[in-house]
């Protein structure tokens, strides 16, 4: 029997607008290092929310670790902030450092359970374990990234701890998932994981798909191609946007020429249309502070400010003024959304199918890698494209987010239950979503709950 978690994020496919999530990923650490404490956590998600154009419906965080940096396994401080905040959690845990590692992580979750059950209710979108650890365990990913990576039984193994982790208490129906490139998706070598999570997180980046036309013209359809793909492998599994973007500043990939006006092309041209229809983290909203990588994605400076770098708003359109590269935008207005408390969708906007790619995704977590490349699975075509150094260099902390950790078994950069309630016993945070679902969510829920 499916998992409750699983129903209710399928029924959240069929939900309505309203009940998606949209924000930003937020890494542990600032450039040079810190560790963020939670005022900055707060600070960061008031600017979030407040940011001009969006009509405060940026009001999600992602992030990449539950633990604070500078500690072993505390919880990660973003959780009172957005406790404090009413700012919704993706919650993430790091998997791609190894075994002791993720212990400190499973005992930061554990900690977070007993320490803020109570104020909960309602901020926690989902549960990420892992990101791109796929991508990071082939020849590529580790020549792009310090971390090894996690292999696909390594990861099953601690989704399922995640799941003991959870079970009988306030995040038992937190629906469990894992963020990577469409690349390792495709690749069965890597289907359990798909079959073990509630949802797949796709990180797509055209930038980075240099070894083939990636200029703004083309970078629309190699999103939706990225995302097709992603949706057919995924096994009907909701498919959550969890890091996309553009940048406004940095190194031209291939055709690809980073600016402002370019990056808010794409904002209108990709953004628009998934938010307040699908679950979406934006990268970034801010990842020069104090100094600015190259790219930088963020959509404010390096300093906290409400008003963005480009315009934020989703109902008109704008023409790229690049010097290489134009495109048009979708010119259809889009609503931004707040969701309901406790809700989660995992609906998908229609997409074509394009051409096969590469997702090019440049690690939001600090790799700035191409995701290229994955483990190939018997007659499984896959592009052995060069890969762009770490943004930032090897030291690089950008606030996409490698965890910052104090002991020496871990990195140093920054970045369901098993069990199901019936459906009249499900707890407050599910009720909420049920609450937020059209009466075709309720009986795909309560038809599922049966089978």
């Amino acid at each position: 029997m499916p998992s409750s978690a699983y129903l209710l994020t399928l029924a959240a496919a069929v939900s309505s607008a309203s009940a998606a999530f949209q924000g930003f990923n937020y890494g542990s650490t600032f450039t040079n290092g810190q560790a963020k404490v939670q005022s900055d956590f707060e600070a960061e998600f008031k600017t979030a929310a407040g940011l001009d154009g969006t009509n405060g419906g940026f009001r999600s965080a992602r992030l990449y670790t539950m633990v604070q940096g500078g500690s072993a396994n505390d919880p990660i401080s973003a959780i009172p902030a957005a406790i404090s905040t009413k700012t919704s959690l993706l919650f993430g845990l790091w998997a791609s450092a190894g075994d002791a590692s993720f212990k400190n992580e499973i005992t930061a979750l554990q900690k977070t359970i007993d320490q803020y059950c109570s104020q909960l209710d309602g901020l926690v979108a989902g549960i990420s374990v892992g990101s791109e650890d796929l991508y990071r365990i082939s020849p590529i990913g580790q020549a792009a990234s310090p971390d090894p990576g996690a292999a696909p039984d390594t990861l099953v193994g601690y989704i399922k701890q995640v799941r003991d982790t959870i079970k009988g208490t306030c995040l038992k129906d937190a629906p469990i998932g894992h963020v990577d490139t469409w690349t390792v998706y495709v690749n069965q070598t890597n289907k359990p994981v798909i079959d073990a999570v509630d949802w797949v997180g796709m990180d797509a980046y055209p930038y980075y798909e240099n070894t083939k036309p990636n200029g703004l013209d083309q970078a629309k359809s190699l999103f939706q191609a990225a995302l097709a793909n992603t949706q057919g492998a995924s096994g009907g599994k909701p498919v959550w946007i969890t890091e996309t973007g553009w940048p406004v500043s940095g190194k031209i990939s291939g055709a690809a020429v980073p600016s402002t006006q370019n990056a808010e092309v794409f904002w209108k041209d990709v953004g628009c249309p998934l938010f307040g229809q699908t679950n979406v983290w934006w990268f970034t909203l801010q990842d020069g502070a104090p100094t600015t990588p190259n790219p930088s994605f963020g959509v404010i400076g390096s300093q906290l400010t409400t008003t963005p770098v480009y315009d934020l708003s989703c109902n008109k359109a704008v023409a790229s003024s690049s010097a290489t590269s134009s495109a048009s935008s979708s010119g259809a207005p889009a609503k931004i959304v707040v969701p309901s408390a406790g809700t989660s969708s995992g609906s998908q906007p229609a997409s074509t199918t394009g051409s096969g790619s590469s997702s090019g995704s440049g690690s939001g977590s600090g790799s700035g890698s191409a995701s290229n490349s994955a483990p190939a699975a018997s007659g499984t075509a896959l592009s052995s494209a060069a890969v762009p150094p770490p943004v930032g260099g090897s030291n690089y902390t950008s606030a996409g987010g490698y965890p910052s950790y104090s002991t020496g078994a871990q990195p140093t950069k920054t970045g369901g239950s098993s069990t199901q309630p019936g459906v009249t016993n499900i707890s407050k945070g599910s009720a909420g979503q049920l609450n937020s679902f059209g009466a075709a969510a309720v009986a795909l829920v309560m038809a599922a709950a049966v089978l």
